[in-house]
């Protein structure tokens, strides 16, 4: 029996690193840009109603070939890839997006919860200064009402 150590070995480690990033990448670029969610209305996990409403399909059909492939194939295929899928995607928004903005911020704050919230803090510290200016304004002696 012959072992590789050295140079084969971390070239198979590295080939499949670099095939794992990449399909992850794929499927990250797939789920955030271009708008499949998992359904909050979903039996388990919500993703044969996430995928079904995706690509307009009837989610009864969805899940007789999930059913189906599950039976067929075992646990390992189809099972793992259901799971990951449920683990990757994200829930879908509360209310509809309504435009880009709306789709940026539901993307940040699906990602990272406290970089959404000091946007919103933010915000709203930028309002109150310029409530202040506004009240420094009128209530100074130079203002006159006309």
């Amino acid at each position: 029996m012959r072992r590789y150590h050295g140079y084969k070995h971390n070239f198979q480690f590295e080939t499949c690193r670099k095939h794992y990033n990449g399909l992850k990448d794929r499927f990250e670029t797939l789920a955030s840009s271009r708008g499949i969610y998992r359904s909050r209305r979903g039996i388990f996990m919500g993703v044969c109603r996430g995928l079904a409403d995706y690509f307009d399909f009837s989610v009864f059909w969805l899940r007789i070939i999930t059913l189906l492939l599950f039976l067929f194939t075992g646990f390992w295929p189809v099972g793992v890839m259901y799971i990951m899928a449920g683990l990757f995607l994200k829930m879908e928004p509360v209310s509809p997006l309504r435009d880009e903005d709306d789709a940026e911020f539901y993307d940040t704050y699906s990602h990272s919860r406290q970089s959404a919230i000091r946007r919103i803090k933010k915000k709203f510290e930028n309002i109150e200064r310029r409530i202040q200016r506004m009240e420094d304004t009128v209530t100074s002696r130079e203002f006159d009402w006309e």
